[in-house]
């Protein structure tokens, strides 16, 4: 259950910017001591002047930090039109229709998370049904643990009688998650005991209870003294733990041999007899597969080698597993829990021409989550494998989250560019999807927004798919000011997501594109493995044609264009600002890597090695090296405005990173266009971060844009009636 290094939603789609200095502002940022330092790698000496900023609790560091701040304060708050932005995002990002996501089914029983603003965080609920939300129950509220609205909900995991829930908690950014024990019926603890730091940044977490809901197996990390600090974060392995006895009793089960990386995801078949363990080496993208039976043994199903990638239980005595062996794109693979070896495994799904993200088995069917460049589908094939047809679904849109019913009807989310997020119930038997109740509404008109597939050139030929939202009626004249993201890393694809700031952009005659670059998800495994490792120049040059199309087709122009990006998509940004600074207006940066060269030695910076390679192995090392973005900041380039945000509490990109970028680009630049930090004392990657102070944040992000940019703020001409409450 780790989440993605992209991160949420919320990082992913929400456009970002940069800002050109406003009139009568202090311009001229803190400086920055140099001190000697050069480190050699294979014979090569790299200086690094900066390296004492990546002490954080360093009272020089902090004060550096601080004043950092102040300078962005004095900048950012005089910029014009920021009250009115301010006015809007609230408005929008305070829309009260609630969001559902997380939906789970269990003994009849539906659970749910639920996000509905004024709420600082989501929270837990009970539903009667998924057509009448008026008698849902909340379960668990973190605003009432914790008032401040600092404490999330990492993620829960019911009974197989929905009797009781297991939910893990965090605190500010951290998703070092404990884990209590709920009763469903009574919201109450079902006992004293919380397992601790069931879930954190690096390795995720993971819960599967047992068939009886008396105990679950879940994914420890060290506690006290067991390791030494520096390898607290790191050893993740599988113990059982008995409800209402002391966490100290719990009993080991699996994992004294794994990778020091190891990344578990624990799942209970639906009769409670099997329970399996997805063990990944690091992010990279390599799994192993266990298997817990009636015998009370774990049996190796797959290795690293054997290129399993996920696995589901069927309801028909079988595990159904997605592989990659021999299929970049995917296959499924039955594989009958009473002689679990792979050698008795038989294909029910060959490759084909859409890559396989998810294996949903029912009672006589299986639904396949398939990607093509980005949008998603759902398609049905019999348990042996013959072809029954598409679920009908929005135009480029986006599918997940599957639960099933009776039979073989599911419930499914499907959202799109332009319509928020919903639940739909599918009947296997009328082949037809019905909206249910669970579905936000949207706080702004987007009937007249085109979504535009179109498809870029990059250096060597590969085409990369481009969607652009614009106005209907939108002239291509280079006039338009456009916001561009992306993301390009860990098998991960932007798919089409709801955003009412991309909305907001949109009203403003923006235009706003989504690039699937190399790296991510959208062709299937050889598509991801042309984007890593030694490979990874090739993303920035699918961004940078995704950013030269627009330029070309005269949806914009350069002094007009922002791009925007968050953590592997921040590294992106850092990237495209110093290989091509003259093409960009503005960047915003968000909780993003720029020192590859020193990634590693930081917790989640080791998980992230099989992904990004590492400085100890020669080749790795030159390709880190030469796209580096902190080791490609020239002196003397008129860089565009810039503006970097970290979160201090980030336990995923320490935000060392962005000080040390901000540090050499203020050095380097000898435009008038400030390189801002926004470092953020009480969050941390982004999950969690509470409603109020992402409203800021966006406040910020796009009041600089809009100065960037030359646009002056207009307030939209039609509004919305607001929803009712729900």
């Amino acid at each position: 259950m780790k989440l993605t290094t992209a991160l949420t939603a919320a990082v992913l789609v929400l456009p970002l910017a940069a800002p050109a200095a406003p009139k009568g502002a202090a311009k001229k940022a803190p400086p920055t001591e140099k001190q000697e330092k050069v480190d050699t790698y294979h014979g090569t000496e790299v200086k690094d002047p900066y390296q004492w900023l990546e002490a954080s609790t360093d009272p020089k560091v902090q004060q550096w930090n601080d004043a950092q701040n102040a300078h962005t304060r004095a900048m950012l708050d005089k910029l014009p039109g920021r009250e009115a932005i301010r006015q809007r995002v609230t408005e929008l990002l305070s829309w009260k229709s609630p969001a559902y996501y997380g939906l789970k089914e269990a003994g009849g029983t539906l659970l749910t998370m639920k996000s509905q603003p004024p709420k600082q965080q989501a929270f837990l609920v009970v539903l009667s049904s998924v057509d009448d939300t008026s008698k849902e129950r909340v379960l668990l509220d973190p605003s009432a643990v914790d008032p401040s609205g600092h404490t999330t909900i990492d993620w829960f995991v019911p009974t197989l009688d929905g009797k009781k829930v297991a939910v893990s908690l965090s605190k500010k950014g951290t998703e070092s998650g404990d884990v209590t024990v709920y009763d469903v019926a009574t919201g109450k603890p079902v006992s004293t005991e919380v397992v601790p730091k069931v879930n954190g940044g690096t390795a995720g977490g993971s819960l599967a209870w047992n068939k009886d809901g008396t105990g679950f197996f879940y994914t420890r990390y060290p506690r006290g003294e067991e390791r030494p600090p520096a390898d607290r974060d790191f050893f993740q392995q599988v113990y059982f733990h008995k409800v209402g006895t002391p966490t100290e009793k719990d009993t080991y089960a699996l994992g004294k041999d794994f990778p020091r990386i190891a990344m578990t995801d624990l799942e209970t078949s639906e009769d409670g007899q099997y329970t399996s363990a997805l063990v990944a080496n690091g992010d990279g993208g390599e799994y192993m597969l266990y298997l817990h039976g009636p015998s009370g043994q774990w049996t190796q199903v797959s290795k690293f080698e054997d290129k399993v990638i996920g696995s589901h239980f069927g309801h028909d005595g079988a595990l159904y597993l997605l592989s990659r062996k021999d299929a970049p794109r995917g296959r499924v693979l039955r594989l009958p829990l009473a002689t679990p070896t792979l050698d008795k495994a038989t294909v029910v799904v060959p490759e084909g021409e859409a890559t396989i993200l998810g294996v949903y088995p029912t009672k006589t069917r299986v639904y396949l989550v398939e990607q093509l460049g980005g949008p998603s589908q759902l398609r049905m094939v019999d348990l042996k494998g013959q072809a029954l047809g598409l679920v009908p679904t929005l135009p480029v849109s986006s599918v997940g989250g599957l639960v099933s019913l009776d039979g073989d009807d599911v419930l499914f989310g499907n959202g799109s560019f332009v319509q928020p997020s919903a639940w739909y119930r599918y009947s296997a038997k009328d082949n037809k999807a019905a909206k249910t109740a669970l579905a936000r509404t949207s706080p702004l008109d987007m009937s007249d927004v085109e979504v535009v597939r179109a498809e870029a050139t990059s250096k060597d030929g590969t085409k990369v798919p481009l969607t652009i939202l614009k106005k209907k009626g939108t002239k291509l004249n280079g006039n338009n000011p456009a916001l561009l993201t992306g993301y390009g890393g860990f098998n991960i694809s932007i798919s089409p997501g709801f955003s009412p700031l991309v909305g907001l952009w949109l009203e403003q005659g923006g235009v706003y594109a989504v690039a699937n670059l190399r790296g991510g998800s959208e062709f299937g495994e050889k598509w991801h493995a042309e984007g890593s490792l030694t490979k990874k120049q090739n993303v920035f040059d699918d961004f940078y044609a995704c950013a030269k199309l627009l330029v070309d087709q005269k949806y914009t122009q350069p002094k007009k264009l922002a791009i925007q990006g968050g953590s592997n998509g921040g590294l992106l940004m850092g990237a495209a600002v110093t290989q091509h600074p003259e093409m960009y207006g503005a960047v915003v940066a968000r909780v993003g890597i720029y020192d590859m060269l020193r990634v590693e030695l930081t917790p989640n910076g080791q998980f992230n090695i099989t992904e990004y390679g590492t400085v100890k192995d020669p080749e790795q090392f030159k390709a880190l090296h030469a796209y580096s973005p902190l080791h490609n900041v020239k002196d003397g380039t008129k860089y565009p405005s810039v503006l970097f945000t970290s979160g201090a509490n980030d336990p995923r990109v320490d935000p060392f990173h962005s000080r040390k970028m901000v540090a050499r680009m203020q050095e380097a630049t000898t435009s008038k266009n400030p390189i801002l930090l926004r470092a953020n004392a009480e969050t941390g990657h982004g999950a969690g971060t509470p409603l109020n102070a992402r409203i800021e944040e966006e406040v910020d992000v796009y009041s600089f844009v809009f100065n960037s940019l030359g646009m002056k703020y207009q307030p939209p001409a039609k509004k919305l009636s607001a929803p009712a409450p729900q």
